[in-house]
């Protein structure tokens, strides 16, 4: 417990949530701000994606007791379910037996958070909007729209936890020192969705990530609870086989019977969802100094916007809590402290999670139909499990372990340089799995 203070959390997403249930049980008094009605009585759908839980956001889970309940509404998610255009259908397992990832519905997901963190005794302010901070005193101003007038509310703290538009950042940006960057990708995403059959069974298996990979773009599914899949095709903005291209339902159509045959069966209703679903845009957002004095942080999209294709941007989200929370416990009541250490440690894993994030981009829309690509993974799996002290692949170290994203990044970069001379030997497809193939990864991990 620390000396109880007065702090509000600005934005009611997970991220906002959770922090406001580890600031309750430390002893605050915590309000929760957000523009937006209460999610729990809206209809969510059309911009999502869904989310996947990996180790690091259980963590943060476990460390106040919600994991079991969290649970409840997941589905466990083993491997990658690749739909190749030629009909074909390749299974990709993720890491040991019984490790999986959780599929989880964004809505569903935040509805609960909100529901656990009322529990605790935080308070949220929904359609109550935040237009400007004072950093020197933690004071919120709020008001109906940004000419008008505005109303102050005065805090010990302020969190902005107000995602990757954040206005609290915004506030932050105007000081000298505060480094920014946002980058816009040239790939947008639109929601799609495959119901569940008329007798409730899932048209697809429900613990496989489904991707049909196509090169500068894909399309890729997740289960819900009701066996319908969330899907989201990622797409160029512009140009060829792009959003752009695709203005009416005969050249939509076409362009599914050529790149995603089989889905003609599944998707019933894509042109309504086409045409109806917004196009949404993907961008990457760097910021430095995360914190100002002891007063204001960021967390989570606030500090470090990602794109989904690593599925990390809760779980570094969650993380961050999971680290400010160790630091609170370590410092007490020294907030000065507590926050440069805070944004110390996270900065660098923040950057590590973002460019892998970039990366995977690449590997699920064109590697993993692959024939050299999925080669290198199965030498890889095959040495890891041979000598698991010696190697453990890249995807399982960020997915299935906490070692700091930065490292696991330097790491991986390391393996992958021993698997680019590894292909290169003779006879490689033949003897992937033999005892020279084993002694010259050994030699290069020396």
């Amino acid at each position: 417990m620390q000396t109880p203070q007065k702090i509000a959390v600005v934005g009611s997403g997970l991220v906002g949530t959770l922090l406001a249930i580890y600031l309750k049980r430390a002893g605050h008094t915590v309000h929760v701000y957000d523009r937006s009605p209460d999610i729990r009585t809206v209809e969510f759908s059309g911009r999502s994606i869904n989310l996947v839980m990996s180790n690091r956001g259980w963590k943060a889970l476990e460390d106040v007791g919600l994991d079991e309940e969290i649970r409840k509404i997941g589905i466990p998610v083993d491997k990658r379910a690749i739909h190749l255009q030629d009909g074909k259908l390749n299974y990709q397992y993720y890491g040991k037996e019984g490790e999986a990832i959780f599929s989880l519905s964004r809505g569903v997901l935040n509805r609960k958070m909100v529901d656990l963190a009322e529990a605790e005794g935080v308070e949220f302010f929904f359609e109550r909007k935040i237009w400007d901070v004072t950093l020197a005193t933690a004071t919120l101003w709020e008001g109906e729209t940004e000419q008008g007038e505005w109303t102050e509310l005065k805090y010990d703290k302020v969190f902005g936890a107000d995602g990757a538009f954040s206005r609290i950042r915004h506030r932050m940006q105007r000081q000298s020192m505060f480094d920014y960057s946002q980058e816009f990708m040239k790939i947008g995403y639109k929601e799609l969705h495959i119901p569940a059959n008329a007798d409730g069974s899932p048209k697809i298996d429900i613990h496989s990530l489904h991707i049909w990979p196509r090169g500068n773009f894909m399309l890729m599914g997740l289960a819900n609870l009701d066996n319908s899949f969330t899907c989201t095709l990622f797409m160029p903005i512009e140009g060829e086989n792009s959003f752009e291209s695709l203005t009416n339902e005969e050249k939509l159509v076409s362009f599914f019977a050529t790149y995603f045959p089989d889905t003609k069966d599944v998707i019933p209703d894509l042109v309504r969802d086409f045409f109806r679903n917004p196009n949404s845009y993907l961008a990457i957002m760097k910021c430095f100094p995360w914190t100002f004095n002891d007063k204001i942080a960021l967390i989570g999209d606030s500090a470090h916007a990602i794109v989904p294709f690593y599925g990390h941007g809760m779980n570094a989200g969650f993380e961050d809590i999971t680290i400010l929370n160790e630091l609170m416990q370590q410092y007490g009541d020294d907030w000065d402290r507590i926050f440069k250490a805070y944004e110390i440690s996270r900065k660098p894993n923040a950057d590590a999670i973002a460019e892998l994030s970039r990366r995977n981009f690449e590997e699920m829309s064109a590697k993993t139909a692959d024939a050299n690509f999925l080669l290198q993974k199965k030498i890889e799996k095959w040495f890891s499990d041979k000598h698991p002290e010696k190697w453990m692949p890249l995807y399982s170290r960020v997915t299935f372990s906490l070692q700091p994203y930065s490292e696991a990044m330097a790491i991986g970069d390391f393996q992958n340089e021993i698997m680019q001379e590894v292909l290169k030997m003779d006879n490689i497809q033949e003897n992937w799995n033999s005892e020279e193939v084993e002694n010259k990864i050994l030699e290069l991990l020396k």
